[in-house]
């Protein structure tokens, strides 16, 4: 039997305009960038994990000779990912997120009681901010 896994340490999303995604990911979201190269991918600190965020484009070639032989990937479509916040810091990103011009799409309380709420980024993919109890977590 093999040992539990411990977490997710990385989640990927994948978006064309790297420069949209660093400054939403970056300024609105206000995530720390870990590293960027060019037009490829940039990633940021999330809590304890990573965000990875690929241009689809670019990861769907092989690695160029001497390169670090991660295998090609990618994705078409649009993508989800859910934040972990706080239920008392909810209303207080939701004005934030409507301050910046963000739209909100769903504010849903959960059969369990737990609350999230759905919106984009600029490249399409569907994010959640969710208090931990919807998965019940703390």
């Amino acid at each position: 039997m093999a040992p539990a896994l411990e977490g997710i340490l990385e989640t990927a999303l994948y978006a064309e305009d790297l420069d949209q995604a660093e400054a939403f990911y970056g300024t609105i979201l206000g995530l720390e960038r870990i590293t960027r190269v060019g037009v490829r991918h940039v990633f940021f600190r999330c809590g304890d994990g990573v965000l990875l965020i690929f241009n689809p484009v670019e990861t769907v070639k092989p690695p160029a000779p001497g390169a670090l032989p991660v295998p090609p990937h990618g994705t078409t479509g649009k993508g989800h990912m859910c934040f972990r916040v706080e239920a008392a810091a909810l209303d207080a990103w939701k004005a934030k997120l409507e301050a910046a011009g963000v739209m909100i799409e769903a504010d849903i309380r959960w059969p369990n009681g737990a609350r999230s709420f759905y919106f984009r980024d600029p490249a399409g993919n569907s994010l959640e901010f969710a208090e931990p109890g919807l998965w019940a977590k703390d």
